[in-house]
């Protein structure tokens, strides 16, 4: 069997020869990264050539996109805070409850039995007869927390319409978030009046996200979401122009709330 013939040394790379490939090496890298990778991946353009070949352009969507994603990300839990220290606590209703209900006992035990006079006509007690009591008043205390619980969330069967309308400075970020059952539909069309906007459509709400559209430099959009999961479903815009931009936007459907949240 005949092995390759090992080289001799004179056939071998000199100490020189290693480092000069080495050297060669390293600065192609450098190269490489100043004038493809910076200016692609972080807009990063020291020397113009990522400009002359398109690449500074690619770079600029990217870091934009994140800065958007970042910002969406810090507003929705923001306001996710925000609703959770709005709302009532489960305590607090129940003391609420309590205190009704004792109330009522009070009522009922202050009520004196009804004493019939010779005539057959009840006795009168501080000017007030027992007949006179009002009898409604406990219903209608009963009946606030009732109309305070159904007014939190009421869900119109037959859907709602709304129109929103404002104004971004150059800049300038907005949010605005449906709140939807799992399933529910609503149309919308919105339209940047002077300029074009970035937006995202997405939904969050019970620890879950979603993304549903992106777009860079939309004068208009218009369709319609569907709920993926319970919770807040809706659009971030941000106007990367140099002057104002008003947008307005319609919606229709089957959703509880539309709220401004940015």
């Amino acid at each position: 069997m005949y092995n390759t013939d090992l080289p001799s040394r004179a056939d071998l790379p000199t100490s020189a020869q290693l480092k000069r490939s080495t050297f060669i090496a390293a600065l192609t890298a450098l190269a490489l990264l100043v004038t493809v990778v910076m200016p692609s991946e972080y807009a990063i353009d020291p020397t113009g050539a990522g400009r002359l070949l398109g690449l500074t352009n690619m770079g600029e969507i990217k870091t934009q996109l994140a800065a958007e994603a970042a910002e969406d990300e810090m507003a929705s839990a923001k306001a996710s805070a925000e609703r959770m220290t709005q709302m009532v606590p489960p305590a607090e209703l129940m003391a609420r409850m309590d205190r009704i209900e004792n109330l009522l006992v009070a009522l009922t035990a202050e009520q004196p039995a009804s004493q019939p006079s010779p005539t057959g006509e009840a006795v009168a007690q501080d000017n007030v007869t027992v007949g006179e009591i009002a009898p409604a008043e406990a219903p209608a205390i009963a009946a606030a927390p009732v109309a305070e619980a159904t007014s939190e969330a009421p869900i119109r069967p037959d859907g709602r319409q709304d129109e929103l309308s404002f104004t971004l400075a150059p800049g300038q970020g907005a949010e605005v978030k449906l709140v939807m059952r799992q399933g529910a539909k609503a149309n919308f069309s919105w339209t940047a009046d002077g300029g074009v906007v970035n937006f995202e459509t997405h939904g969050d709400g019970g620890g879950q996200s979603v993304s549903y559209e992106k777009g860079r430099s939309v004068p208009a959009d218009e369709g319609a979401i569907e709920a993926a999961f319970d919770g807040n479903h809706g659009w971030f815009w941000r106007n990367r122009g140099d002057r104002e931009v008003t947008l307005t936007i319609t919606t229709e459907g089957n959703y509880i709330d539309i709220k401004r949240v940015i």
